[in-house]
């Protein structure tokens, strides 16, 4: 069974906003880090956001002050807000959980279960 499920992407305007949902099982909502990454078409994949167990933040510079990373412990849930969207944000965003925590958060091979993803398209 997928441990991760993402879910709430779709196409926005240039300026709109989206709200990504990453459903997790137990064992990947307990792992030290969880993170949101995404994969433009062409590039590689790229750590936007990442939220620890206990509630502690970090954000690529280039999505700090336009997304923000949550968690619902009720729900084993995180979520990523995303708001004032580029056309430079179009991708295949993923959700992805780091058990025993990384050494560098922006490594995607630190990150050991990982979602299916959800297409975010934003158009000019």
């Amino acid at each position: 069974a997928q441990e991760l499920v993402e879910s709430g992407g779709g196409s926005v305007q240039a300026g709109g906003s989206l709200r990504l949902s990453c459903k997790a099982s137990q064992r990947a909502f307990s792992s030290a880090y969880m993170a949101w990454f995404r994969r433009a078409p062409g590039k590689e994949r790229e750590g936007l956001a990442t939220i620890t167990n206990g509630g502690l933040t970090a954000y690529a510079k280039s999505v700090k002050g336009r997304f923000t990373i949550a968690r619902d412990n009720a729900e084993n849930t995180i979520s990523l807000q995303m708001n004032s969207l580029k056309p430079g944000d179009t991708a295949m965003y993923y959700c992805a959980a780091s058990p025993q925590g990384p050494w560098d958060i922006w490594n995607e091979d630190e990150y050991t279960i990982w979602g299916q993803g959800t297409q975010v398209t934003v158009s000019s």
